[in-house]
């Protein structure tokens, strides 16, 4: 399928910038639809737990949108988000009584702006993998390196990356990959347990 991006800079989203973080075109269409999609229970979750003064959930709720803006290339969306996850870790709760109906504003815009893409036949690149496969394939890696088989883990690890794994998880899985190619199993497999860990 082929979606033309050029209205995505009027958004103020870097569709360049979200390539680099998601691995090419597919992947990343595939990660603006996740994001579109997800907008419902993210926003439901954040109003509820600003709400309810539950900051060291709201803390944890913000992190992963600002970690998903971030890797979409909403790089003022992603700050905002930040801003608040850095508030609600300090204590601030006049910066979060402040900044938090602006901060959903801005993302209920750029939502409404990811609609053609967000409502349009949803894309799933090639080698994306469920879940249950990125476990089982964990799980396989994780038996390679203990075994310190270099191929099979380089092996096991790209078709991993096959997850569509959020910014944090992406770039620890970049660092195992580097890991398992400077022989560090060990290194590797802690960053791999911590990854699993997030696969929903």
């Amino acid at each position: 399928m082929t979606i033309d991006l050029s209205f995505l800079s009027g958004l103020g989203v870097d569709a360049a910038t979200g390539r680099s973080y998601t691995g090419g075109q597919e992947k990343y269409i595939s990660a603006l639809q996740r994001f579109f999609k997800s907008y419902e229970k993210n926003k439901k979750n954040a109003d509820a737990f600003y709400e309810k003064k539950d900051y060291e959930n709201y803390m944890i709720t913000v992190h992963s949108l600002k970690s998903n803006s971030k890797m979409i290339g909403a790089e003022e969306l992603s700050g905002r988000f930040e801003q608040l996850e850095i508030a609600a870790r300090d204590g601030d709760t006049v910066t979060i009584d402040r900044e938090h109906a602006r901060t959903m504003e801005l993302y209920a815009k750029l939502i409404d702006g990811l609609r053609p893409i967000g409502e349009a036949e949803t894309v799933k690149p090639a080698d994306e993998i469920s879940g249950d496969e990125a476990r089982d394939v964990a799980e396989q890696l994780l038996a390679a390196l203990d075994d310190f088989d270099d191929d099979l883990s380089a092996e096991l690890v790209k078709k991993l990356s096959g997850y569509p794994f959020r910014l944090t998880q992406r770039e620890k899985l970049k660092s195992a990959t580097e890991y398992i190619g400077d022989f560090m199993y060990d290194e590797a497999a802690g960053l791999i347990r911590e990854i699993v860990g997030a696969i929903e």
